[in-house]
């Protein structure tokens, strides 16, 4: 079923926001005469439990609409949360299609490997017939950050540039900009010399070195690096040997001082709640890959994964495939330097070949700068994907604020996506856009925002 978009994206007209199409099937359910709960939960370590739950079709009826479409929110609810089971009340079809989707073999294949490598544990789908035994959340957020005193270090590694801050009592009194190829480079040396690099060029700015933060994309315990695209040509046995603890590695080169690792998405929201001292904040990173993280009313990181690059936004089959998970719709193909260099055709803008991502994304950048209208209108239409996809990230979050960074906002680009962003929620989502606040910082911090922010992580004696 097609869905005529009250505000359509200009330069992709098979654009299906997932969230529409969730909403329409939600309307039929509230009209049709019988209905039924269902519950599903997400678990990670430690007991954690994100539960979820809505009124379906019962499984005789519409049964594989409403397969398809649980099984696009029941992943999305998956990234956004992140854990190792996922056990599930209420529908009988629905459990047996997640079930088989999540074999070795299955449509969610790379989803379960996925999660068995970050939780280090097997990837399970659990029946259980007591939906409200998985309704209660058990969830334990953790003040992390905000730290200012002291002489620090913030490292921000992107996929296509490196960012760096010396920071001192809260002050950035250096920060750099480095283009490195991290993504294409399967030597973990060339990983490890270009952080310690900056590292000590960010020392040498200082007259000590008191605490280092890094925000990183990908998934990390305990500082530990336990997947991450920056590392994606390495190969598992280099993996294991020298990149998993890389980042207390060179920490100790500096002097062993306290360390703490994050990902990027998460330091977004911290950065955008440090800004604006306030909580229930969303933070989106559009650069390489689509990075998100959140800080709740509190202001504390919750411990969930936030892997919105894998979260889908459009329920279109025609839609762009991810090549790493290789899934279609997913955030990544939408809110990176691949969403803006997929639109370029249509836009008009020849795209050479040979150039990287990074240096394409530069060319339709400069194109926007000397008032090329098809490059309007792929910022535009970015825009237009962005409002869908805050009315349907707020299904999972509790949002007041949210907070885009990156380099794909980089210029006159960033605030085209906010006021198209905004035009859907007030056209579309009133109701939302009531309660909700977009927010861009300024240029500088757009950059290296992350980088200070990350300082900002371990906490040091005074």
């Amino acid at each position: 079923m097609t869905i005529p978009l009250p505000v359509p994206a200009p330069l992709d007209p098979n654009f299906q926001p997932l969230v529409l199409v969730w909403r329409a099937y939600q309307q039929d359910v509230t009209k049709a005469t019988h209905s039924q709960r269902f519950v599903c939960a997400i678990e990670r370590s430690g007991g954690a439990l994100s539960p979820w739950e809505a009124c379906i079709f019962p499984d005789d009826v519409q049964t594989s609409r409403t397969v398809q479409l649980l099984d696009r929110v029941i992943k999305s609810l998956l990234w956004c949360r992140g854990g190792f089971r996922i056990h599930v009340s209420g529908s009988r079809a629905v459990y047996e299609h997640l079930k088989a989707a999540y074999q070795p073999a299955g449509a969610r294949a790379f989803d379960a490997a996925f999660m068995a490598r970050v939780y280090e544990r097997p990837f399970e789908v659990l029946w259980t017939d007591n939906g409200d035994s998985i309704a209660q959340a058990k969830e334990f957020p953790s003040a992390v950050g905000r730290h200012l005193n002291g002489c620090r270090i913030g490292f921000d590694a992107g996929g296509s540039d490196r960012k760096v801050s010396a920071v001192i009592d809260g002050q950035a009194v250096y920060s750099e900009e480095v283009v490195w190829h991290p993504k294409i480079t399967a030597d973990p040396r060339y990983h490890y010399e270009g952080i310690l690099s900056a590292m000590q060029t960010a020392a040498s700015h200082m007259p000590r070195v008191d605490a280092i933060g890094v925000s990183s994309a990908g998934v990390y315990v305990d500082n530990r690096i336990m997947v991450a695209s920056l590392f994606l040509q390495v190969s598992p046995e280099d993996f294991d040997r020298h990149v998993k603890t890389m980042y207390i590695d060179i920490a100790k080169r500096l002097g062993d001082v306290p360390l703490v690792v994050a990902n990027d998405g998460d330091v977004t929201a911290l950065a955008g709640a440090m800004n604006l001292n306030a909580g229930n904040v969303l933070g989106i990173a559009m650069g390489t890959s689509e990075a998100g993280g959140y800080v709740d009313r509190q202001m504390h990181i919750t411990g969930w994964l936030n892997e919105l690059a894998f979260v889908p936004v459009d329920y279109s089959p025609e839609s762009m495939v991810d090549e790493w998970s290789g899934d279609y719709g997913c955030g990544v193909k939408y809110f990176s330097q691949d969403g803006a260099i997929k639109l370029a055709s249509a836009a008009g803008i020849p795209l050479d070949a040979d150039l990287s991502p990074a240096e394409k994304l530069k060319v339709i950048q400069q194109h926007l700068a000397e008032g090329h209208q098809g490059a309007r209108r792929i910022f535009e239409t970015i825009g237009i994907y962005f409002g869908y996809a805050v009315a349907y990230y707020s299904m999972f979050y509790q949002v007041e604020h949210v907070l885009i960074m990156g380099r794909v906002t980089s210029g006159q680009g960033g605030p085209l996506i906010l006021e198209n962003a905004q035009k859907v929620l007030d056209q579309v989502f009133p109701e939302l856009a009531r309660s909700i606040q977009l927010h861009i910082p300024d240029e500088k911090s757009r950059r290296v925002g992350q980088s200070v922010a990350a300082a900002s992580l371990p906490e040091i004696g005074e």
